[in-house]
Parts: structure tokens; C-alpha cells; sequence
């Protein structure tokens, strides 16, 4: 494909949240691609601000409008797989899936294949360019262990309006997970900075320099006493990566099977991935306006595992 300009030019303008922010992390954010991708853009001279060309480190002001006119993405690489997806919702502008945990969402370095976006392209079969080069319709992800609720745009437009509702933190979310330990509280609130961890560039931390603001709020659901675990519903009011695990472990209530924030060991890293399901998904539709909302029960993994936990207390709502 050529470097002309896309068709769909972009338009945010800058609210409270983002000023004095960069203008490539923000615009990265709000229109739902990688900041490499962000900078190609500024370098092509195609991001404005104030119809000014901007460096990429530009500070953003309240009420400044940001402009971008993205490349036509190169040619892909990536092939169709006909891998299963249990779809819940679709039409010509999004589709709704059910991720079962050990599927990858999109591609990268050593795991060119057999991911979501594979499966998406096969089944689609017009995603090509969507959202950027490697990851056609991701709007947000959820990590290879995580299962339930994805959404994926089919179309630029879609593209950019569920990425807009996700940086305003207008999605409903509601997951669902079990932890380590028995809170003493019925519900509570984790408002702690994350961002890469001060030695380990691989994991996130609540100790980073530089955090970005994060709040995750919980409520119990049920309490194991036997087996010093609870069942949490967890509403995240930010996304950061890997945010609920490194909010839950930060406050001692380590994900049952999180080898990496959890420490799990023996019995829990048996279950072979964090306990952590994406139960509820709430957006308003781009294009129709309309509110949707889909629910996804706990998969078979998760109910066998509780299955072992003993006796339950269930917390009132």
C-alpha cells in the first residue's frame, strides 16, 4: 500500500485528564494504536495541534484540538487462521467474542500466529489496516490467561469510537477473579499510580517513578474460609496493563495462578493461568448509538477450581 493519507482523519480535542501529557501518548491512547505508529504519523508531518505540525514530545493545554491524518497502513503479513470464536454479537461495524484464556489477541515478536487477530482476519476477512498493521480491530486487549468479553471494530470509524469510550473510561467493565486471602471489608478501592517496574522492565509496579493514575474498585462475591480464598468482582475505573493483578497484589490479595504478580506455587500454578475472567462489557455503539451490554459466564476452569475451594459464604449485594 502506498503512504497516502487514510480516509478517516481523526479528531480529539484535550480534556482535563490529558493536559500536560505528550501529545504522542495521548493521541496513542485516544485513537487506540501503538506510539511508534503515532510517530510515523507526526514525522509525515500528519498530526497537528492548533493547526500547528507538533513534535511528539508536545505538552498538551486544555481545550487544544488534535488533528491526525494517519498513513494507509503497509502491506500486511499477517495470515487468516480458521481458528474457532465463540462470537456473541456481530454486524457490519463490530463484533463481540467470548475469548477463552490461552489466546493470544494480537501478534507479536515470536508469536506471529495462531492469535485473535488470526482468527479475526479469517473470519472478517476486511480487517486489513483496521487499527494498525499488527493488531486490525483490536480496540482493547485481554491478557493471553484472561478470558471473556472482547470487542473488535471492522471499520475505522468503529475504530475510533470505541477507542475514544475506552479513553474517556465510559466502557462498562466487570470481572470476575479469585484471590489469595479473606478481606476484611465487603468492598473496597485500590487508587494507586502503575507503571513499569523500577528493575523489571517485564512486569508493572505500584513502586514505578513515573506511574500513570489507576483506581480499581472490588467487592467480594463469595469468601472460602477453608481455603484462605475469596471470589471478588472487580470494576476498574482505568487500563492499565495489567492492572487488576498488580492493584490486587499490591493490597495482599495476589490472583489465585499469577505466577508473575501473584508468586503462585504448586497447587495455584496448576490452574495454569491468573483467575481472572472479563464477565461484563457494556459500550455504546459508534454507529447506532444504541447501548449494548454482554455477560459471559466463568468458564469451566474456574468452576472446577472453586468446586475444590470447600464450604462458601456468599456477600449480600
Amino acid at each position: 500500500m502506498s503512504d497516502e493519507p487514510a480516509s478517516h482523519p481523526l479528531s480529539f480535542t484535550v480534556d482535563e485528564a490529558s493536559v500536560g501529557a505528550r501529545v504522542d501518548a495521548v493521541l496513542a491512547e485516544l485513537a487506540g494504536v501503538s506510539r511508534a505508529q503515532v510517530k510515523r504519523w507526526i514525522d509525515a508531518g500528519r498530526v497537528r495541534v492548533g493547526d500547528e505540525p507538533v513534535r511528539a514530545s508536545r505538552k498538551l493545554a486544555l481545550g487544544e484540538s488534535i488533528e491526525a491524518t494517519p498513513l494507509e497502513p503497509v502491506a500486511m503479513t499477517l495470515e487468516p487462521e480458521a481458528i474457532p470464536l465463540d462470537v456473541l454479537f456481530e454486524d457490519a461495524h463490530l463484533i463481540v467474542i467470548d475469548k477463552p484464556a490461552g489466546l493470544v489477541v494480537h501478534p507479536a515478536p515470536g508469536h506471529p500466529k495462531g492469535t485473535l487477530v488470526n482468527a479475526l482476519l479469517h473470519h472478517c476477512e476486511d480487517l486489513a489496516g483496521i487499527g494498525g498493521v499488527l493488531r486490525p480491530g483490536i480496540v482493547h486487549r485481554l491478557d493471553r490467561g484472561t478470558s471473556g468479553v472482547l470487542v473488535a471494530a471492522k471499520d475505522d470509524q468503529t475504530h475510533q469510537g470505541l477507542s475514544v469510550q475506552f479513553a474517556e473510561h465510559s466502557i462498562e467493565r466487570r470481572y470476575r477473579t479469585l484471590v489469595r486471602g479473606l478481606p476484611r471489608a465487603d468492598e473496597g478501592r485500590i487508587d494507586r499510580p502503575i507503571g513499569r517496574h523500577p528493575r523489571d522492565r517485564k512486569r508493572m509496579s505500584v513502586e514505578a517513578k513515573a506511574g500513570k493514575a489507576s483506581a480499581t474498585n472490588w467487592r467480594v462475591r463469595r469468601r472460602f474460609r477453608e481455603a484462605m480464598t475469596s471470589e471478588l468482582e472487580i470494576r476498574p475505573e482505568t487500563g492499565r496493563t495489567h492492572q487488576i493483578r498488580v492493584h490486587l497484589s499490591s493490597a495482599g490479595l495476589p490472583l489465585v495462578g499469577d505466577t508473575i504478580y501473584g508468586r503462585a506455587r504448586g497447587h495455584d500454578a496448576a490452574l495454569g493461568r491468573p483467575a481472572l475472567h472479563a464477565a461484563h462489557l457494556g459500550f455504546e455503539h459508534p454507529a447506532t448509538g444504541r447501548r449494548l451490554r454482554f455477560e459471559s459466564p466463568l468458564p469451566d476452569d474456574l468452576i472446577e477450581w472453586i468446586a475444590d475451594l470447600g464450604p462458601e459464604e456468599v456477600v449480600p449485594e
